[in-house]
C-alpha cells in the first residue's frame, strides 16, 4: 500500500498533481510465474469516460539468468473502470537486471502493438475537452524503453536511485483523451532516495520531463480534474510516497 503525493506514471502526472492512494498484491510459483494487480486513483482525467481510477493486471515469468542477472518477462494490461473499454490496452515487456557491487541496474523495454487506446483520435486540445472526435477508430503503438539504477549508500540506511526513459508513440490523445505518449516523443527521468525501517519505506523522488509547457497546455483539459487547465502536469516536482510492504 502507497500513499504519494503525486501519481506520475512516465513522467506525466495522473493525479492531476494531487495525492494518490495506491495499492497492489502479486503472487509468485517457485517455477517463476507470477500474478498480480495494481492500482490508483486518477484525477477523474477530463473526458476520460468518467473514470477515476486505474487497474493494472500483470501476469510474467522471472528466469534467473546467473546469480547476479534476472530476466523479466511478462504483460500489463491496464483498465480504466468506469471509462470506456476503448481506453484499456495491453503492453508486453522485458526487464534484466542486475548487481555488481552496492549497485542494481535494470534495463527494460516496453511495447505496446497497436490498439484503438493508443490511437491519435483527436486534432488539437480543444476537440479532446469538447469530446469532438477527428479521427475515431485511429490505432497506434508504443514503445518504451527504460533504465534504473538503485545504489546503497555506504554507512546510511539510504538507497540513491535514478530513472530515465523514452516513449515513442501516438502524438496525440486517443479515445476520452488518454495517452501513453501524448506528445509523440519525450524523456522522462527522476533522481532520489528512499529508507526503510521494517516493512515501511519512505521515498522522495524529483521527476521531470521534456515536454514543453505548450504541449502541456495541449493536454491540461483532458488530464486535469473537471477540466480546469490548471498547471504544468508533465512539469519537474519532488514527489513524496510512503510504502508498506506485507
Amino acid at each position: 500500500m502507497t500513499i504519494a503525493s503525486d501519481y506520475r506514471f512516465r513522467g506525466v502526472s495522473q493525479s492531476d498533481r494531487d495525492m494518490a492512494v495506491q495499492g497492489g498484491i502479486s503472487v509468485a510459483h517457485d517455477s517463476g510465474f507470477y500474478v498480480g494487480a495494481w492500482g490508483s486513483n486518477l484525477a477523474g482525467w477530463g473526458t476520460f469516460g468518467g473514470a477515476n481510477m486505474e487497474l493494472d493486471l500483470i501476469a510474467g515469468y522471472k528466469a534467473a539468468l546467473s546469480d547476479q542477472a534476472t530476466l523479466d518477462v511478462g504483460l500489463t494490461w491496464y483498465m480504466y473502470p468506469g471509462g470506456a473499454a476503448k481506453t484499456d490496452f495491453a503492453e508486453p515487456y522485458v526487464k534484466l537486471s542486475g548487481t555488481t557491487g552496492p549497485a542494481t541496474l535494470t534495463a527494460g523495454v516496453a511495447y505496446a502493438p497497436k490498439q484503438q487506446a493508443l490511437g491519435r483520435w483527436y486534432r488539437t486540445g480543444t476537440d479532446a475537452a469538447a469530446g469532438i472526435y477527428t479521427d475515431a477508430g485511429a490505432k497506434d503503438d508504443n514503445l518504451y524503453l527504460w533504465g534504473d539504477a538503485a545504489v546503497a549508500i555506504m554507512g546510511t540506511p539510504f538507497m540513491a536511485k535514478a530513472h530515465v526513459g523514452h516513449s515513442w508513440g501516438q502524438d496525440g490523445l486517443g479515445p476520452n483523451a488518454t495517452a501513453v505518449a501524448p506528445t509523440g516523443r519525450y524523456w522522462d527521468w527522476s533522481l532520489g532516495a528512499d529508507t526503510t525501517w521494517r516493512n515501511v519505506t519512505l521515498n522522495v523522488s524529483y521527476v521531470d520531463t521534456d515536454i514543453s509547457d505548450r504541449e502541456a497546455a495541449y493536454l491540461r483539459p483532458s488530464f486535469s480534474e473537471g477540466q480546469d487547465g490548471s498547471g504544468n502536469i508533465a512539469g519537474g516536482r519532488v514527489v513524496v510516497s510512503l510504502t508498506a510492504a506485507f
